[in-house]
């Protein structure tokens, strides 16, 4: 599985319609995505009432230390993937997958094996594969003319796929799973599916010489290579990179507590709401990044993805106020600041860098900065819920995220118009590549 072969399946690929290959990519890389959480967020749900006493005294929350635990190894991850999914070729893709995700389900095992507070160790083990994945199912996608609807499709899958693995979670601990298997038991219900996603990625064929020419060859990263790329847009990459630290804080801090703050908003009895919940904000986000597509100069639409991305961070600020004021209600306020936060989110994953590589032209491949930005993300995520825990303890989870929200609605703002007035100057006007008709 880890190489492609040209089979009747790749064959078909390569003379469908766009339309039918589409459906196909976002069918294998939507489900293989949505399944890796499975492994990674049904813990979430628990309660994992208690507290760990530190090193050099004090105490910290049990369930805050097996999320830092995870984070730091998922951030961990994400600074190694920027070597190693850099430098990943497309035939070894599938079976990396399948070893990153066997490791993560065994850690979930030593994690139900082991007492607390010593299982916290196991989550970091979990962690510290996972942050792969997104990179390798990512590297099937970019570089292609239908890059914005197949990434579209692709994030679209976390975005549903964590409510609603919490929800397995839940249903399992209510039919009798003791706490501590819930997670290992999850993640074994979505392998079935992850082995078809992860076959059906390995028939894709790489990028036709029309994607190439509309996006620019994409080809592995060697360090020297990745230097020359960041130096040559430091200060922008830099706005992005610190922007990202705070949009994956805020993203995580939602996620991992959301059951806490739905609870807190009069759902405690409702568990299907961190699934249903999501649906429009995956579907909102699918059609805002697939209208993209229709931009074929890379410059104008990298500028477009600015825009958008700003205007996500105005519509976290304006929800906020309107659900204090009583303009909206709860469950609205919930949706439209998840829409907000992903709709500025979402691009960094798939959209943003895909463009940027070819607006400047340049031979690399956007998993690089993807893993950049993802690396010191979630240096970012530790960084909340540690201040979350020290410095404002008293604070309900819902009131931070209130207050979370304002600052990063303010924040992302100004950050996404920087770097939109950077990237304006510093990426050359475009001539319309010399194609022959559309399909």
């Amino acid at each position: 599985m880890g190489a492609r072969d040209d089979g009747a399946v790749t064959r078909w690929l390569k003379q469908t319609t766009p339309t039918w290959f589409a459906t196909f990519a976002i069918a294998a890389a939507f489900s293989a995505y949505f399944c890796m959480y499975g492994f990674r967020k049904p813990f979430t749900v628990g309660a994992w009432d208690g507290q760990v006493a530190l090193p050099g005294g004090g105490e910290i929350e049990l369930k805050i230390a097996l999320i830092i635990a995870q984070v730091l190894g998922y951030c961990l991850s994400k600074f190694l993937g920027i070597k190693v999914i850099s430098e990943m070729s497309g035939g070894r893709r599938g079976l990396a997958i399948l070893a990153l995700i066997s490791v993560a389900e065994l850690a979930l095992v030593g994690f139900a094996l082991t007492p607390a507070p010593y299982s916290v160790a196991w989550l970091f083990v979990n962690g510290l594969p996972l942050g792969m994945i997104w990179g390798l199912v990512f590297g099937y996608l970019e570089g292609r003319r239908l890059s914005e609807i197949l990434g579209a499709g692709l994030s679209a899958s976390y975005i549903v796929a964590s409510g609603f693995v919490k929800t397995v979670g839940r249903w399992l601990l209510d039919a009798g799973i003791p706490e501590p298997w819930m997670p290992a038991a999850t993640g074994l219900l979505f392998l079935p599916v992850l082995l078809l996603a992860v076959w059906m990625l390995t028939q894709l064929p790489p990028p036709s010489a029309e994607d190439e020419l509309l996006r620019t060859r994409r080809e592995p990263m060697d360090g020297p290579t990745r230097g020359r790329f960041f130096a040559r847009f430091a200060p922008g990459l830099l706005l992005l990179t610190g922007l990202y630290v705070l949009l994956t804080a805020f993203r995580d801090f939602r996620d991992n507590f959301g059951p806490d703050i739905w609870d807190a908003l009069g759902y405690a009895e409702t568990p299907s709401v961190m699934t249903t919940a999501e649906l429009p904000i995956a579907f909102g986000v699918l059609l805002v990044l697939a209208s993209i597509m229709t931009i074929r100069d890379n410059r104008r639409a990298l500028l477009a993805v600015h825009a958008i991305m700003a205007a996500g961070a105005l519509l976290i600020l304006g929800s906020t106020a309107a659900w204090q004021v009583g303009l909206l209600g709860p469950a609205a306020w919930m949706i439209l600041v998840g829409l907000g936060l992903y709709i500025g989110y979402v691009p960094f994953g798939c959209v943003l860098f895909d463009r940027l590589i070819a607006a400047v032209g340049f031979v690399g491949t956007a998993g690089f900065m993807i893993y950049v930005t993802d690396a010191f993300g979630y240096v970012g995520s530790v960084g909340l819920l540690l201040y979350k825990n020290f410095g404002q303890a008293d604070l309900s989870w819902l009131e931070f995220f209130v207050g979370a929200s304002y600052v990063t609605g303010a924040v992302s703002f100004l950050c996404f118009a920087g770097a939109l007035v950077y990237f304006a100057r510093k990426t050359p006007v475009e001539l319309e590549p010399q194609l022959g008709p559309r399909e």
